[in-house]
């Protein structure tokens, strides 16, 4: 049973890793290929991650799995973030196509810090 699940968790995994591969190549702008190698990949290897935990059987490597895995489920959102912040602010275009552009307007560029809408934003005060 062991080896059926290492070995459905290893395709599985395989699969994604090709996907994010594919979107690396095939998606038009920066930002959504990040999503598609963030997102797919830190999948992708999770699943090999867990597969080779399964079939190997050891104790000592299962737990260095899992904490390989949390350890890409806690830094691969937030790089990929980070690099699209930057990205934002360099000026990296936007595809063509982009219908959206939801940050335009609510950062400062000179200091970088989130500006609020103080018309959508508004909220009375309690103080009189």
């Amino acid at each position: 049973m062991n080896e059926f699940l290492a070995s459905l968790l290893m395709i599985v995994g395989g699969v994604f890793l090709l996907l994010a591969a594919v979107g690396i190549v095939k998606m038009p702008d920066l930002f959504t290929r990040m999503q598609a190698a963030t997102k797919a990949a830190t999948l992708g290897i999770s699943c090999m991650l867990l597969a080779v935990a399964l079939h190997m059987d050891d104790l000592g490597l299962s737990i260095r799995a899992l904490l390989t895995i949390v350890f890409f489920l806690l830094t691969a959102p937030v790089a990929a973030h980070m690099i699209g912040r930057a990205a934002y602010f360099v000026g990296v275009p936007l595809w063509q196509r982009t219908i959206t552009d939801e940050l335009k307007g609510q950062y400062d560029l000179r200091t970088h810090a989130l500006v609020a809408d103080r018309s959508s934003n508004a909220r009375p005060t309690d103080k009189p």
